[in-house]
Formats: structure tokens, sequence, C-alpha cells
């Protein structure tokens, strides 16, 4: 299926070859628009330079009324990556979590490198925050939600947040308040020594060569790849930051990373629920159609943020007892 949808193997030279390649999986693993939901709106943000989209998710089960808030970032190793590769995994997380997603169409690399994605996602966070009525949403249930290397975005925006508020002043009262934060096979060190990155290089969907290749496009030479803004995981202190849930799969390069960084915020005192999806490798969650433990998957996430928020989980779902499982260092 993968030789189908043309996926690249190994280290790519084009950079339309590495979005094609994404692209055309996920219109044959997950067609965007094939998953019911309450109604979707697109509106566009003005950022330094330009323009970005915030495509906005409403659930089947109440699109009218002012619902918890998701802000989403897509993977794709800030290279490739599109509100529509990912259009089916919001579409279900808005029906599963009860959520209003609103997912955020960054600015990729090479042609903005880092830290634009980056600038992009704080402007993103702001103005959601700052207009959640608009959106539908209440303020105090915003929480931050990415897959791959979204999950680097959203991890480091709660960092960024926390650090505003501790800063006082207009910039402490102005800060966003992040309620959770969803973490779904997160990049999370991008100087990427763990064990799964050497074990799982090959043979899992994800090349190692295709991670070296796309950040060599992201970062520009020189920078430190230590920095926290890169490599989360790479932080002194995890004090104050949002309740985390982090997903990783068995097969996924970047599993012993979600791991690790679930540890280190619950020895801080961060309260963490995590899971480890067996036999899964990364991008799964997206690939219904091919892997179908992925919709199980994301009724499992469903019901974690739905506790977190305090929405009521569906009958058919409650009697499955599904419940998070918390992670202590």
């Amino acid at each position: 299926m993968l030789a189908a949808a043309g996926q690249s193997r190994g280290r790519y030279e084009s950079v339309e070859e590495r979005r094609h390649a994404l692209t055309s999986l996920a219109d044959l693993v997950d067609p965007p628009g094939s998953v019911p939901i309450g109604g979707v709106r697109d509106c566009l943000l003005r950022v330094s330079d330009g323009h970005i989209t915030l495509r906005t998710y409403s659930p089947l089960e109440a699109p009218q009324r002012v619902l918890p808030g998701m802000l989403f970032f897509h993977g794709g190793g800030w290279v490739a990556g599109s509100l529509e590769t990912h259009d089916g995994f919001c579409r279900r997380l808005t029906n599963e979590t009860g959520c209003r997603v609103i997912a955020v169409d960054y600015r990729l690399a090479p042609e903005h490198p880092f830290p634009h994605a980056l600038a992009d996602a704080c402007s993103a966070l702001s103005f959601v925050a700052t207009h959640a009525r608009e959106f539908g949403i209440d303020p105090a249930r915003l929480g931050v939600a990415g897959d791959s290397a979204g999950g680097t975005l959203a991890a480091v925006l709660c960092r960024i947040a926390r650090d505003a508020r501790r800063h006082g002043g207009d910039r402490a009262r102005s800060a966003p308040s992040i309620a959770f934060q969803l973490l779904v096979c997160p990049i999370l060190d991008v100087h990427g020594e763990a064990a799964s990155r050497r074990e799982l290089c090959e043979g899992y969907f994800l090349d190692g060569e295709t991670l070296s290749r796309d950040l060599e496009l992201y970062v520009p030479p020189d920078t430190n790849l230590l920095d926290p803004r890169l490599s989360p995981l790479c932080a002194e202190e995890f004090e104050d930051l949002p309740p985390a849930f982090i997903h990783t799969g068995q097969f996924d390069p970047f599993g012993d990373e979600g791991e690790a960084y679930a540890q280190r915020l619950g020895g801080f005192g961060v309260p963490v629920h995590g899971r480890t999806h067996p036999g899964m490798i990364h991008y799964f969650y997206c690939m219904p159609r091919m892997i179908p433990y992925a919709g199980e998957a994301i009724r499992i996430i469903g019901a974690e943020i739905r506790y977190a928020v305090q929405l009521p989980v569906p009958e058919r779902r409650a009697q499955r007892r599904i419940r998070p499982e918390l992670i202590r260092a």
C-alpha cells in the first residue's frame, strides 16, 4: 500500500516528492472529508509576511454549543503535511473528544525554516484564546495537540505559555492558559540518540534518512539542536506544565522520546497519562483503512480527553471502561 501511494523511501532530494508522497498516502488510507462531523469552517490569520489558515472542526453531537477547544498541529517533519493529510484524524478527534478542533496550517520548511512554524503556532494560540467565543470554545478548556513534528510544536507552546505567565505583568495577563497537551507519536528530541531511533530507523514506515533530510531543511546551519524550542525533552525542568496525554507506537522511532518525556513530566509533578500502542508504527492513527486499530486508538484518546475536560463519555464507550493509565516517575 505504501508503494502504491508513492511513499518515498530513504533520503529524498525533492521537497515536492516528500509532500506528494504524504498527500497520496493520506488520500489512500483516510481520504479527506470521509468522516461526517457537525461542521467545518476556515478562517485566515495574519502572520508575519502573509496569512495562515485555521480550520475549525465541530463534532456531530453539539456543533452549536460552546465546547472545549483543541488547537491541533499536523505532522510531516515540518516539511510536509497539511490540513488535508490530517483531515480524517481531526474529524475523528472532534467526534471522539467532543472538543472543537482548530487545525493550524502553519508554514513549512524549507521556504519557512525554524522558527517560523513555532511563530505561527504562537500566533494561532494567542488568536484563538483571545477570540475563543467567536470559535465557539470555552477559553478555560483550551488544549493543544499535535502528532509527530506537530507534537513538538504543541509541547513547546505549553512551555512558552507557562514562561509568559511566570514573567508577570501585562505579559502574564495576556498569556493563554492551556488546559491539556495531547502528543501523538511526538518528536521531542531532534538530536535523536534514543534506542528506538537506532533500532527502528529502517523497515518501520518512517525511514531514518527521511528524518535527517527533514531536519536539514527545517533547522538552519549552526542551530543548537538541544534548544528546548526544537527538543523539549532537553529542557532542564518541567514544572507547572499542563496535564499531558502522550500516545506512542511500539514500532515508532520516536517511541522512547515520548516515554522519556512522560517520565520527566511526572517527575516534576505534572499529571501524565501515557499509552504505548502494541504493534503500531508512526502515523498509524491516520491510516484507518490500512490499520483498523487506528479507530480504537482514537476512541481511547477521546475518552481520555473527555475525562480531562469534564465531558460525558457516550454510553457505548463508557461500557468499555476505558480509563487513562497514569505514568508515575
